[in-house]
């Protein structure tokens, strides 16, 4: 009678074990917590706190593939030629999605990358800025014309809205806000640059666009993002680029036939 009771015991010992492996048995065939763990990572990715709730809607959704999944076997689906196509490109997805989370894992970005690469930016992008206008039209003539207009004391700002064919600017006036002088054409910067503040072209611009007439409103000294304003937009940039730079790498490399 011990002998048994022991060996109860001991059958007990071994089932608690299996059963934590477990999250539930459909029809016979164990759902292991590790579907659970990774489908919960998947969650968490996304943002979503996970909840004792969140958990449950996890085991029961686990629990249902499962059966659908015992049922589509039945039925020979996994057979087909058209689910092992797609289980090899899901399979493919995964496997390259992994390896390029390891590349980057091994190759991060560090804060001397950023510091170098804001500091490019920061040469590229300093100097003047100008708050300008313009009104842009077809034609030399007619841009000779709204010269005479605006000479004669005509409102550039009204002008602008009633003739240029930049609609995006011209309902503003023809405000164009603040910009650096490579933010334009060069024919249109080059004109731009000789304007003092309050000072208008006396001749019509031409560029690829049309005719322009250009105003200077206001001149200042470029007003830079700091740092630690960018770094998540410079993170993800220099991210993007080493590993776009592994990828040609890799296919640089493969013998293609």
């Amino acid at each position: 009678m011990k002998k048994l009771m022991f060996s109860a015991a001991l059958l007990a010992l071994i089932a608690v074990p299996a059963l934590a492996q477990n999250i539930a048995v459909v029809n016979g065939k164990p759902v292991p917590v590790s579907r659970a763990e990774a489908l919960k990572k998947q969650v968490e990715a996304s943002g979503r706190p996970v909840t004792p709730d969140v958990m449950e809607q996890i085991k029961q959704e686990l629990i249902a593939r499962e059966v659908f999944m015992q049922e589509a076997r039945k039925r020979a689906l996994d057979a087909s030629e058209d689910y092992k196509n797609q289980l090899e490109l899901a399979r493919q997805t995964i496997l390259i999605r992994a390896l390029f989370a390891d590349f980057q894992k091994k190759n991060p970005v560090t804060d001397a990358d950023i510091k170098a690469e804001y500091d490019k930016f920061v040469k590229e992008n300093s100097g003047k800025e100008y708050r300008a206008r313009h009104i842009l039209v077809d034609s030399e003539d007619q841009a000779k014309a709204l010269i005479g207009d605006l000479k004669k004391g005509g409102n550039f700002e009204e002008l602008a809205k009633k003739n240029s064919k930049d609609s995006g600017s011209g309902a503003n006036g023809g405000d164009l806000d603040w910009s650096a002088a490579n933010a334009y054409v060069p024919e249109f910067s080059s004109a731009m640059v000789k304007l003092a503040k309050g000072q208008m072209t006396d001749a019509p611009v031409k560029s690829q666009f049309g005719w322009h007439i250009i105003r200077v409103d206001d001149v200042r000294e470029a007003q830079l993002p700091r740092l630690d304003e960018v770094k998540p937009q410079i993170t993800q940039q220099l991210q993007q680029q080493k590993l776009g730079k592994f990828q040609d790498d890799l296919r640089a490399k493969a013998k293609i036939q």
